[in-house]
């Protein structure tokens, strides 16, 4: 994922529209590698169900991908890596992640997509997570997505 640089210049790019959205997630897709973890973070409806969208499709996993707000993760395969999508929104204790097996999903090889990587101040989250910060733009149908070096604060 150390290629996602060049999808980000000046450090952020500017989404207009949720195809748009989908779209980046698609280029993000071709980026990753078995074993990334990618922490998103933004207030409701800022784009990150949409961008995992998008990494779903880029992936060729073959599942539309909604937000796992209450079921806290859907697993996806069959696509070139399989994926762990994760909404940390609903949980209120760190114990309530490693319950559900976090601990194994750190190290199954899968990549993760979390949405609401921040809860907790990031602690779940490990070292080498590739943050990205999602924000609405001046108009109603632009995000800004900021790709963060370490952990978001």
């Amino acid at each position: 994922m150390h290629s996602s640089i060049k999808i980000f210049q000046q450090g952020k790019t500017e989404v207009r529209g949720e195809e748009a959205m989908r779209e980046l997630g698609r280029r993000i897709a071709g980026l990753l590698e078995a074993g990334d973890v990618l922490g998103l973070v933004g207030d409701l409806g800022a784009g990150k169900t949409r961008l995992v969208q998008g990494v779903l499709e880029g992936l060729g996993c073959g599942t539309k991908g909604s937000s796992p707000t209450f079921s806290i993760v859907h697993e996806h395969m069959g696509g070139r890596l399989p994926v762990a999508h994760f909404d940390f929104y609903r949980l209120q204790k760190e114990e309530e992640a490693l319950q559900i097996g976090w601990d194994e999903y750190l190290n199954s090889g899968m990549v993760l997509l979390v949405e609401w990587a921040d809860r907790f101040d990031g602690e779940l989250m490990p070292m080498d997570t590739v943050w990205m910060r999602l924000e609405r733009g001046e108009e109603e149908d632009v995000r800004e997505v900021f790709l963060e070096a370490n952990r978001c604060g």
